[in-house]
């Protein structure tokens, strides 16, 4: 009787075990449910404006030098930027350069391409422009946009590049208002939770609580999906932005977020 009492608690032991080791594993990390906007990712500069050349010619020989991928393991735990290599692309630019000042506007809302941390500019593409900088000697300035006017702020000569986590109007490529270089990486809006939470598709959605950035882009993408849209006072909008949104999404304040495939490598990767 003792010894099978023994071997029950046992076997109680390495199935409790068993468990505790896929609630760990499965804990963190997160997976997408639902799929609400493809888009990507590049930067955009004024027509027959030589800092085109300078910048993009940088970012080759960065490439080159495995920098690009240096930053890109260190945010997002692989190689998933896309920049063309060449180690002299600063050899072949026609123009002398000189030291300047290089103005980029970013989109704050777009952790962690571009964000604000302790008043502070961060993230992929900010790290990445300040390596660029450095590369052309020229002192790098950063301010917020919104992504909707890209063209205005490159127009009117307030920036001289959109780059940090810019989604590029595709009728404004189209129309050719401005120089696009890219895309360089590949960011969908996407639905989704916690590795774990048993929710595999859309319909699974049904009753459960979501949370979201309150910017216009969210916005915009939730209303691809009618039945998201027609829950929208049930669903939380928080103004502290991506972050704030996996918070509350580990801390069990709702099933799923509304967030962007970068964030989702960043978050899997830390």
């Amino acid at each position: 009787m003792k010894r099978s009492i023994c071997i029950l608690l046992i076997l109680v032991l390495c199935l409790s075990t068993t468990a505790c080791g896929r609630m760990s594993g499965s804990a963190y990390g997160v997976h997408t449910i639902e799929t609400l906007v493809e888009q990507d990712y590049s930067l955009a500069f004024r027509i027959n404006d030589p800092t085109a050349d300078f910048v993009i010619a940088a970012l080759e020989v960065l490439s080159a030098e495995g920098k690009v991928d240096e930053l890109a393991v260190k945010w997002f735990g692989s190689k998933m930027i896309d920049f063309d290599a060449n180690a002299k692309a600063l050899d072949e630019v026609t123009e002398e350069n000189f030291p300047r000042e290089f103005i980029i506007g970013v989109d704050i809302n777009s952790f962690p391409m571009a964000y604000v941390s302790n008043e502070s500019y961060w993230g992929y593409d900010i790290e990445l422009a300040i390596a660029v900088a450095e590369k052309l000697g020229w002192d790098l300035k950063i301010q917020a946009i919104e992504k909707e006017n890209v063209y205005v702020e490159l127009s009117s000569g307030n920036i001289d590049c959109a780059w940090g986590g810019i989604a590029l109007d595709p009728k404004e490529v189209q129309q050719g208002l401005y120089l696009r270089y890219g895309p360089y990486v590949e960011n969908d809006i996407v639905v989704a939770t916690r590795n774990g939470n048993m929710l595999f598709n859309k319909l699974m959605l049904q009753g459960k609580s979501l949370a979201m950035c309150s910017t216009q882009e969210a916005m915009d993408a939730l209303k691809r999906d009618p039945r998201l849209e027609r829950r929208l006072g049930q669903i939380m909008r928080l103004a502290g932005g991506t972050t704030q949104c996996f918070e509350y999404l580990f801390a069990g304040h709702c099933d799923a977020v509304l967030t962007d495939t970068t964030a989702i490598a960043y978050i899997n990767s830390h």
